[in-house]
């Protein structure tokens, strides 16, 4: 296999985010496999007999998945479920809560849809709304942070 077209799929591996890419051609076989770490970021194997060969990829730039810290400290109104992530009943009506905002335990907070059901989220706790986590439409997994409530 030509080492450009090699080149060309390491830098497309590390550029896609992929995390493996594997091409047959002819006698060649070729595996890159991109290990997301700071060491390099993948490396390739050429498993032709005639011209066994290893070669590293360049280093993937990190891009690390912020998970926002709580700033303030009070109860945690966690997930449920997994699902889409609503403020609002609807895109032209106000959201449900907003930070500053005092709610009362059984108040709806917000609306996460699962499976096309919509399920309103309701307060445990009495308390002002310190820190909302979620944008609108966002995907949210189980037991993920949504607000802080002191």
């Amino acid at each position: 296999m030509d080492l450009r077209k090699l080149k060309t799929l390491i830098d497309l591996v590390s550029e896609s985010g992929i995390s493996e890419l594997e091409v047959n051609e002819g006698e060649d076989r070729v595996r890159i496999v991109n290990t997301g770490s700071a060491s390099p970021a993948g490396q390739m194997v050429n498993t032709n007999p005639a011209s066994a060969q290893v070669m590293q990829a360049a280093p993937m730039p990190i891009t690390p998945v912020l998970a926002e810290e709580p700033v303030e400290t009070g109860f945690v109104a966690r997930s449920p479920m997994v699902g889409t992530f609503y403020r609002a009943p609807n895109p032209e009506s106000p959201n449900f809560v907003n930070v500053g905002d005092i709610v009362k335990v059984g108040q709806t907070l917000c609306i996460i849809e699962a499976m096309k059901l919509l399920n309103e989220i309701e307060s445990e706790k009495d308390g002002v709304i310190k820190q909302i986590f979620c944008e609108n439409g966002q995907g949210v997994e189980f037991d993920q942070p949504l607000f802080i409530i002191a």
